[in-house]
């Protein structure tokens, strides 16, 4: 069970881009108290996306550091939606919080570009196979653990099939079709779905093979998230034992992807991609 509730993304883009706007001005929590009498335990609340300031709080924040007219109505809408809570608040999954804010970004992302070694990518998923998975990488985790997760990841695929869908390029390598998650039953199962979203107009799928060689995709699995907006960067998110990663610097996104194109290049072509999904789907 969650203890407190946590800020909504919006809330927390607000506070980051109000931290880094008095960063970049060079001012300190003193000298902004100074200059609005803001104080620092007011300031501390918004740049840690602990409350939500007031408007007028926030206009003199904004005209403090100098931030156009433009951007300055773009954090004015943040402001006013950020009490809107997604899907995920329907749910009583104790997530890790860097997944929590994975999936408010996807379902709010236009496009993902997402490159997957060793799994089924999560939204083409079946639920046998998310089953099968989240037991296999979450030993310890209980039954009601391993059921809220499967329901968090069966939620997310709703993205692909909302009104406006979010457009999907997936890259899957072939040693992730082939081991055998959850037995053959499951994963012929698998194998069909992936069959079957191959003709979806917003999804490309392609299957990186075995001959592909060594590729720099051998360095794991990544996404690259689009939002359609020039106010908002895209982001890479990358999961690993070592703990989850968001990059939204320009090299990293250009580094990732171009290292997507790559892989998009040497990997089967869609139609071939499915010819093989097809073959290990009757057990080939």
């Amino acid at each position: 069970m969650h203890n407190r509730r946590r800020p909504t993304l919006r809330l927390r883009r607000l506070a980051a881009e109000m931290r880094r706007r008095r960063e970049e001005s060079g001012l300190t929590q003193d000298e902004v108290f100074e200059r609005t009498s803001i104080n620092q335990a007011t300031l501390y609340r918004v740049e840690n996306a602990l409350s939500r300031p007031q408007v007028r709080t926030l206009r003199a924040l904004l005209d403090l550091y100098g931030v156009n007219s433009e951007r300055a109505a773009y954090l004015l809408t943040l402001l006013r939606e950020s009490d809107q809570r997604g899907w995920l608040e329907t749910i009583d999954a104790d997530l890790p919080e860097r997944l929590t804010t994975y999936v408010e970004l996807e379902d709010e992302a236009r496009s993902v570009l997402n490159y997957e070694s060793s799994f089924v990518p999560g939204l083409l998923q079946t639920e046998g196979y998310a089953r099968a998975i989240i037991r296999g990488v979450l030993p310890e985790a209980t039954l009601a653990e391993v059921d809220s997760r499967v329901e968090v990841r069966l939620r997310r695929q709703e993205v692909l099939t909302r009104e406006t869908p979010i457009r999907l390029w997936a890259i899957v390598g072939e040693g992730a079709l082939r081991h055998r998650v959850g037995g053959n039953e499951v994963m012929r199962e698998q194998m069909l779905r992936l069959t079957e979203v191959a003709n979806k107009p917003n999804i490309t799928l392609q299957v990186l093979p075995f001959e592909a060689g060594a590729h720099p995709g051998m360095l794991g699995s990544f996404h690259v998230l689009n939002f359609g907006q020039v106010e908002l960067p895209d982001v890479v998110y990358i999961d690993s034992m070592a703990g989850d990663l968001f990059l939204d610097g320009p090299a990293d996104i250009d580094r990732y992807t171009v290292i997507f194109e790559y892989l998009r290049a040497i990997a089967l072509s869609p139609e071939d991609s499915v010819r093989l999904i097809t073959k290990l789907a009757e057990g080939g």
